[in-house]
């Protein structure tokens, strides 16, 4: 990303109210571009990152790994910042022609047919809940493994419980706890990561 001058003194700030915080500098580094996006202090406290999960999004962008999203302002977000840097092909579970058969709805049968697709990807769910719930149901069932997943979406009706059983399974993940969250910041999140990856992982 390009920073102006408003960028770093925006970020400064975020650095001095926030204060000490409990961060790896690499998560610490999407913790407060999130804050600085949403202008919201409390991220630094709903924002939680399985262990390794760093390091295995950012070799897992590096490799090309597909990147799967739930909703098409998550896919306009990320586009300039993965195709500027790592060329990962980006798929969205909104644009897949639901099939009249199948009687869910057309999010969880765009989610489950990427991620049986690709099921080792990067998935960025930042608005759906029913799609992180097909999500899990899949990792739980052992039928995925993703290489991460981050799950930003916001919500009031069982968005805690997905969360939770996201933080549970064994798979990388960084996730915003609670109702928050949105779009805003998993694009956010996933563009961070793909500037720190560019930096672990230098074009040849």
């Amino acid at each position: 990303m390009e920073w102006s001058i408003t960028d770093v003194q925006g970020l400064a700030v975020v650095d001095r109210e926030l204060g000490p915080h409990r961060f790896h500098p690499a998560e610490y580094e999407l913790v407060r571009r999130v804050i600085y996006a949403t202008g919201d202090f409390d991220y630094g406290a709903v924002l939680g990152f399985a262990e390794g999960a760093m390091l295995a999004g950012a070799a897992a962008l590096a490799a090309r790994t597909a990147i799967v999203v739930d909703v098409p302002m998550v896919m306009t977000g990320i586009l300039p910042a993965v195709q500027a840097r790592f060329f990962n092909p980006v798929f969205c579970a909104a644009a897949v022609p639901p099939q009249n058969q199948d009687p869910r709805r057309p999010i969880a049968q765009g989610i489950a047919a990427l991620a049986n697709q690709y099921p080792e990807g990067i998935f960025v769910i930042g608005q759906s809940i029913t799609a992180l719930n097909v999500l899990i149901e899949l990792i739980e069932a052992e039928e995925i493994q993703p290489a991460l997943v981050i799950a930003a979406a916001a919500g009031f009706m069982d968005v805690d419980v997905a969360k939770e059983r996201l933080q549970d399974s064994m798979i990388a993940n960084i996730r915003v706890s609670g109702r928050k969250g949105g779009v805003g910041a998993a694009v956010t999140l996933l563009n961070g990561l793909v500037d720190l990856a560019a930096v672990a992982y230098p074009a040849p």
